[in-house]
């Protein structure tokens, strides 16, 4: 686990606790890692949300599958992030996951469960009131992301979308330079759009003089109007 220790230092679950006892907490939570090839599933829509997941290494999506074969990515995974939570955490006996985990590159993840994390700790230990406080953090920081999510979709149009959530990217960057997590397809999965829709409306952007634009790499040159 030492491999990973500066990744866990980031993760929001092990704010303020120390190195030590984080691998005592993580011995007590009994975490196992588990490898996943690209392409793979780390969870699937139906399974029982018992876990917790941290993505320690690669990259991976959480995506919503509808019936027609549709499918909606509703947020990319990097190194130190967290899933599976809220779901985990949400009340109701026999609790399913409503989406899928994928893993995009190989990846490896650190899983917990969580009513382990949630449950006063046999062994008292002392931080176990802290996990519990940043996992409340925790799952409010998501509905916060998805709230800005749902602002996104909430534009009229293909343009209003894309400017929303470039402009969205700029300032978390602190930057009108930045990189974003998605491709074209999954950039355009994620606002719910046509990607030859929004290919237009990227060149056109473009022409305009709004933004600079290569792969996943942006630069936004001007308030867009």
């Amino acid at each position: 686990m030492k491999k990973y220790n500066e990744i866990l230092e980031s993760v929001p679950l092990f704010r303020g606790i120390s190195e030590e006892e984080r691998q005592q907490m993580l011995d007590c939570l009994r975490a196992q890692q588990q490898r996943f090839a690209a392409g793979a599933v780390i969870l699937l829509a139906g399974d029982p949300a018992d876990r917790v997941g941290v993505l320690l290494e690669g990259r991976a999506q959480v995506i919503r599958e509808e019936f027609s074969g549709s499918r909606t990515i509703l947020t990319g995974l990097n190194p130190g992030n967290l899933f599976a939570e809220a779901f985990a955490c949400a009340s109701g006996e026999h609790k399913t996951l409503p989406v899928t985990v994928l893993a995009v590159a190989e990846s490896v993840v650190l899983w917990m469960d969580y009513r382990k994390i949630l449950r006063a700790c046999p062994a008292g230990c002392a931080f176990h009131h802290r996990l519990v406080e940043n996992m409340l953090a925790v799952v409010a920081d998501k509905n916060l992301m998805l709230n800005r999510r749902i602002g996104h979709l909430s534009k009229r149009s293909t343009r209003e979308k894309l400017l929303s959530y470039l402009s969205e990217q700029a300032a978390l960057h602190g930057s009108a330079a930045f990189s974003i997590p998605f491709d074209r397809q999954q950039l355009a999965d994620y606002l719910c759009v046509e990607r030859s829709a929004m290919s237009a409306v990227l060149s056109k952007l473009r022409e305009e003089g709004v933004l600079e634009v290569e792969r996943n790499r942006f630069r936004l040159k001007q308030l867009p109007r």
